[in-house]
C-alpha cells in the first residue's frame, strides 16, 4: 500500500508547492482536486499539463488521481464549463450530457498528468431529483457511467465510485450501493472506492465490506469520524488495516480530512505517521 495526501489540505500553496512538501515528508503520490489550481479543468493547457507533470517528476512523486470533481467555484454563470452547475441525474438533457462531457475531460487530464485513479464523489452533484423515478435515474447514471468507464481506457484510468453518507445523497450511499452500480456497468475501468469517514458515519462495517468486495476496491480515503486524520476520532483502525491487507489491497491510502486545522505541514505529519504507525 502507497501514502498519499489530497491537495486541498494546501489551501493557497502552488501545485509544484505541494508535491515537495508531500515529497519531503514521506508521502509516495498526490491526489489532486482541481478546484484547488483551477476553476475548470478544460481551462488547464497543455502546457500547463506538461508542467504539473514536470513538478511531479522533479519531486519524485507519484499523481494518484483526481477527487473532489464538481466542487462548485463561486461566481460562476449557469452552463459555463464549471463544474459548479453540474449534475450527473439532472432532469434537463442538456445539464446531463455537459457532466458527462466534463466527466470525459476529467478523465483525460488525469491520464495526460500520470494519474490513474478519478474518484467519483461530488454528493449534491449525483443525487437523483425528485421529478425523475429513482429507477430513471440509476439507468441514466449507469449509462453516462459505463460509457465515461470505456473513454477511460486509454488513459489507463479508472472511474472510482465513493459511497456518502445518505444526509449529503440520495445516490450511493453504502459500498453495497456503490458494488450494484459497478455490477451492473460491468466494465472494468469503473470500480469503488472507501472513504473511511463515510462509511463510519452510515454505519458500515467497514472491514466487512472490505473482504466482501476488495476485489473491486480501486482506492482508500484516510480520515476519522471528526473529518480529521486518522487516530483523531473515533474510527478503530487496525481492523480496517488487516482487512485491506488480506484481500491484498496495493493501492493507495489518501489523506483527505475536511477539518483543516491546525495546519497543513501538521495535518500532513501527524497523518503520515497514523498511516505507518496502522500499515507499518
Amino acid at each position: 500500500m502507497k501514502y498519499c495526501i489530497c491537495s486541498d489540505t494546501f489551501p493557497g500553496w502552488t501545485v509544484e508547492e505541494i508535491f515537495q512538501y508531500a515529497a519531503e515528508t514521506g508521502y509516495e503520490a498526490v491526489e489532486l482536486a482541481s478546484y484547488s489550481f483551477c476553476d475548470s479543468i478544460t481551462e488547464v493547457s497543455a502546457p500547463e499539463r506538461q508542467q504539473i507533470r514536470a513538478w511531479a517528476d522533479a519531486a519524485d512523486i507519484n499523481i494518484a488521481g483526481m477527487h473532489a470533481l464538481f466542487t462548485p467555484i463561486p461566481n460562476m454563470q449557469p452552463l459555463h464549463s464549471c463544474p459548479a452547475w453540474l449534475q450527473l441525474n439532472s432532469a434537463d438533457p442538456v445539464i446531463r450530457d455537459k457532466t458527462k462531457d466534463y466527466l470525459k475531460e476529467l478523465i483525460r487530464f488525469c491520464g495526460e498528468v500520470g494519474g490513474t485513479n478519478v474518484v467519483l464523489g461530488s454528493a449534491k452533484s449525483r443525487s437523483i431529483p425528485e421529478e425523475i423515478p429513482y429507477e430513471q435515474g440509476w439507468a441514466i447514471a449507469r449509462d453516462t457511467l459505463r460509457e465515461c468507464a470505456e473513454y477511460a481506457v486509454p488513459y489507463d484510468v479508472v472511474l472510482s465510485l465513493e459511497p456518502i453518507h445518505k444526509a449529503l445523497t440520495n445516490f450511493i450511499n453504502t459500498p453495497d450501493d456503490a458494488m450494484k452500480m459497478v455490477k451492473d456497468v460491468d466494465h472494468p475501468n469503473l470500480m469503488w472506492m472507501l472513504d473511511c469517514f463515510a462509511a463510519y458515519n452510515q454505519g458500515v462495517d467497514v472491514p466487512k465490506a472490505v473482504r466482501a468486495y476488495g476485489k473491486y476496491l480501486a482506492h482508500v480515503h484516510m480520515n476519522d469520524e471528526n473529518k480529521s486524520w486518522p487516530g483523531t476520532g473515533k474510527i478503530d483502525f487496525p481492523p480496517i488495516a488487516q482487512a485491506l491487507k488480506d484481500v491484498g489491497y496495493n493501492g493507495y491510502l489518501s489523506v483527505e480530512v475536511m477539518d483543516l486545522h491546525p495546519d497543513p505541514e501538521t495535518i500532513g505529519r501527524e497523518a503520515l505517521k497514523a498511516l505507518q504507525k496502522y500499515f507499518g
